[in-house]
């Protein structure tokens, strides 16, 4: 027999939600065939079984989350079948003894707390805080969102063992508008003094004629990270426009015999992200994070990519090392990524790690978007829809006409406490230049 355990699915990531059981009690389970799929912060993935048997027990069901190293289920041979409940064999009766003479009364003691289970963690109340969490067992997780939201963990119903509180709870309690924890009574301050609350949405109650769709995990993490996101950092956006004819003169050329090697089409990601990569090169301080008091650097480039699920989420897996890459090289990459995002098959370590991300939503048409940054990122571009239209071009004498070229715009969401717009436009008017002028034709070799 052996245990199966919820795997670390990334250094940062401290729990996981089973979504799906590929295998039922009693079923035959071969080396490495996908076992059950598990959805965390960063990544839905299906983990494949460590080893071959039976599946004899599944202690964790669908839709339930639960900490990293947690038996999910138990494995046994081919011959094992689910155990069976214990029956205690009564003891034998004891032979009558001496009755002893009684002893002296003992003075009472005092009795010992009762214990708390290791997994478990009590919330401690700090000095004039809010008692809404006082002696509830949270995890580290639970008691973080509750804290971040400002949330009365008494009005939160849990569903965990022992009516526990579970993330899933506080995000349910979140999106159904619930309560928030008391603000602290003081008398020595007047009412009109105190702080205002946290703003919490309308609650929403569904009637027969509407349909309730159940956010899915992804969907709930995604709006957690993009609400913290705008919380914490100043966006900004600079949006400049773009003459891609330069680069629409190598795809019409090269593009068909692109897709026959290479089994993807030749889209304009490729060409933009090469420009922003050598354009980050010279402008780093796009390719940084903010720390306590400090702009972290990086020294390389690893680019992460937005792909759309089907319409039931967004993934940003990240190209590494993106900055050693010729395009060509970049292209494989970003079609690689984006088709194991859809398929989920990507390891948790290519969902962590970018410095600079692109969002495409262009081949929909959109003029610009306001993207929001992939914290602890500070900045994403919005690559938008390349349209043709008429320019005014000059040629070598000075002479300007009208002509038809493919245009389109870039939009960057930049965070203030990085840098200011001076610095944002120089990088796009970079951008620009290098799309615009590049000789892609022996790039693309």
């Amino acid at each position: 027999m052996a245990n199966i355990e919820m795997p670390q699915l990334g250094e940062t990531v401290t729990e996981g939600t089973i979504t799906k059981w590929f295998k039922s009690v009693g079923e035959a389970v071969a080396l490495d065939e996908v076992l059950f799929e598990v959805s965390t912060d960063k990544v839905d993935t299906e983990v494949p079984s460590p080893l071959a048997g039976t599946l004899s027990e599944i202690k964790v069901p669908e839709g339930e989350t639960v900490e990293v190293g947690t038996v999910l289920a138990v494995l046994g041979d081919g011959g094992d079948a689910p155990a069976a409940p214990a029956v205690e064999e009564p003891a034998p009766e004891p032979e009558p003894e001496p009755t002893p003479p009684p002893a002296p009364p003992a003075p009472p003691a005092t009795p010992a707390p009762e214990p708390v289970a290791e997994a478990e963690i009590v919330e401690e109340s700090a000095p004039g805080a809010s008692s809404a969490t006082e002696g509830k067992l949270l995890s580290p997780v639970v008691r973080r969102m509750i804290k971040e939201h400002g949330l009365d963990a008494s009005a939160i119903t849990g569903t965990g063992l022992g009516g526990r509180i579970s993330r899933d709870d506080v995000q349910r309690h979140i999106s159904s508008g619930g309560a928030s924890a008391p603000a602290p009574a003081s008398s020595a301050a007047p009412a009109a003094a105190a702080t205002p609350t946290r703003a919490v949405a309308p609650a929403v109650t569904a009637t027969d004629r509407d349909t309730v769709i159940p956010l899915t995990n992804i969907r709930l993490k995604t709006g957690e990270h993009m609400v913290m996101s705008k919380a914490v950092a100043p966006h900004t956006l600079t949006a400049m426009e773009i003459d891609y004819e330069n680069v629409e003169t190598v795809r019409r050329k090269h593009g068909a015999e692109f897709k026959s090697n290479e089994g993807f089409s030749l889209t304009y990601l490729p060409f933009i992200s090469r420009a922003c990569i050598d354009a980050l090169g010279e402008f780093p301080h796009l390719n940084a994070s903010v720390g306590q008091g400090e702009l972290v650097v990086h020294n390389y480039i690893n680019l992460a990519v937005a792909v759309d699920l089907n319409f039931e989420g967004l993934l940003a897996p990240v190209v590494h090392g993106a900055d050693g890459q010729r395009m060509r090289a970049i292209a494989r990459s970003i079609s690689d990524v984006a088709r194991r995002a859809r398929s989920k098959q990507l390891a948790p370590d290519e969902l962590s790690g970018g410095t600079f991300t692109l969002t495409n939503a262009g081949s929909y048409g959109t003029m610009m978007q306001f993207p929001i940054i992939n914290q602890p990122q500070v900045a994403i571009m919005s690559t938008d829809a390349v349209k043709r239209k008429p320019v005014v071009v000059t040629d070598d004498f000075g002479n300007e006409s009208i002509a038809i070229h493919s245009v389109g715009v870039l939009a960057l969401a930049w965070d203030h406490r990085a840098i200011d717009g001076a610095y944002a436009a120089a990088f796009m008017a970079r951008v620009k230049e290098i799309i615009e002028t590049r000789d892609w034709e022996s790039e693309l070799g």
